[in-house]
């Protein structure tokens, strides 16, 4: 499920919740029904929470156009990675210029 989906709930509970919401959708007037009885059964925040977790297994699952969570786990190791190489060019940026700043003997 989504990468960007916060820590405080386990993937399973959200793919249950997903998994919920597809099943008693039939039985609701509205989605947002459905994902506040979702969210009352399983002891979820809001019904926020849930339509988020739906709409990001819709992109996973390409029913939805947007950034899937495998795309959006990448772009944060690229990121990570760009941030550490960016530090170690800083660094030496900071000790050639100290070096050239040297008087020379």
């Amino acid at each position: 499920m989504a990468g960007s989906t916060s820590k405080r709930y386990p993937a399973e509970l959200r793919e249950r919740a997903v998994r919920m919401v597809a099943e008693i959708r039939a039985d609701h007037e509205s989605g947002w029904a459905a994902r506040g009885k979702v969210a009352e059964l399983l002891g979820i925040g809001t019904p926020e929470t849930v339509r988020t977790w739906c709409r990001q297994a819709e992109v996973d699952a390409g029913k939805r156009p947007g950034v899937t969570t495998e795309e959006s786990a990448e772009l944060k190791r690229e990121n990570a990675e760009f941030k550490r190489a960016n530090a170690i060019l800083k660094s030496a940026s900071v000790f050639f210029a100290a070096e050239l700043d040297r008087p020379q003997r």
